[in-house]
């Protein structure tokens, strides 16, 4: 079997897990909307703030929104090998002669089919409600690939560090303490001009603002493809070597028993 047949394998499997949770489906397709609408109208003043750029706060915020929930959803990916590994089901895995990196990607694929759907109705929503999309399709179609690779890159991150801490707790603890610095350290919510200098110095580092721009740039703003290429290739690096991580959390592991 290739190694594009074991990916997709484990990602079926990981699809037919997820299913079989309804009600976490409909909590992971709320949760944005959620956002998007509390967001909106907790900041919706800050168009009043000299220096800020257009009029619509909706139209700003919707590539954060996006942003933040490719991180919170994907973060969440190492639960299921932390489940496998407590149910024995790990261990057997990894003793098929199946290539170890099919098994973090079938689980980040799985994580960017979510992550791309929840988007989608994040997109919609956001044009409900006054959003403008300067760009039509192809920048909706590249914000889309921007939250994909974030969701891959976070998704590998946590399948990592699921397989080498290998309790829910740490797992949990890692998320949320990357969540909100991650987000407040960017321009998801917040034009960079209107922010301390210090952290816009902070969010050239930081792929969740990496993210945002790219996204900004392509669907609601003035396209710049030299930015959103940088941009989309600093991600690719980071998901390349966040898979190399996750791959070798594996090796670890089986080291370990």
């Amino acid at each position: 079997m290739t190694a594009a047949r074991q990916t997709w394998q484990v990602t079926l499997r990981y699809l037919r897990v997820l299913m079989r949770q309804p009600a976490f489906i409909m909590i992971t397709l709320i949760q944005p909307i959620i956002w998007l609408l509390l967001f909106g109208a907790l900041f919706k003043a800050v168009t009043r703030i000299p220096g800020f750029a257009g009029d619509s706060y909706v139209n700003y915020l919707m590539p954060g929104v996006v942003v933040m929930l490719a991180v919170s959803s994907a973060g969440w990916t190492g639960m299921g090998f932390i489940e496998d590994i407590n149910g024995g089901v790990m261990d057997r895995m990894l003793v098929s002669p199946a290539w170890r990196g099919a098994f973090n990607l079938g689980s980040v694929a799985q994580a960017v089919i979510s992550v791309s759907i929840q988007t989608v109705l994040v997109v919609l929503l956001a044009w409900a409600l006054g959003a403008d999309y300067t760009h039509g399709i192809g920048g909706i179609a590249i914000l889309v690939l921007v939250a994909g690779l974030l969701a891959a890159a976070f998704a590998s991150l946590s399948n990592g560090i699921g397989v080498l801490a290998r309790q829910r707790e740490t797992l949990i603890g890692a998320v949320s303490m990357l969540l909100l610095p991650l987000t407040f350290l960017s321009s998801a919510l917040m034009q960079p001009s209107l922010v301390p200098g210090w952290i816009r110095m902070i969010a050239t580092f930081n792929p969740v603002n990496w993210a945002a721009e790219a996204s900004r740039s392509a669907a609601i703003g003035s396209l710049d493809w030299g930015l959103v290429a940088g941009r989309v290739g600093l991600l690719v690096a980071l998901v390349v070597i966040s898979a190399w991580f996750a791959t070798k959390a594996f090796n670890v592991y089986q080291r370990s028993l």
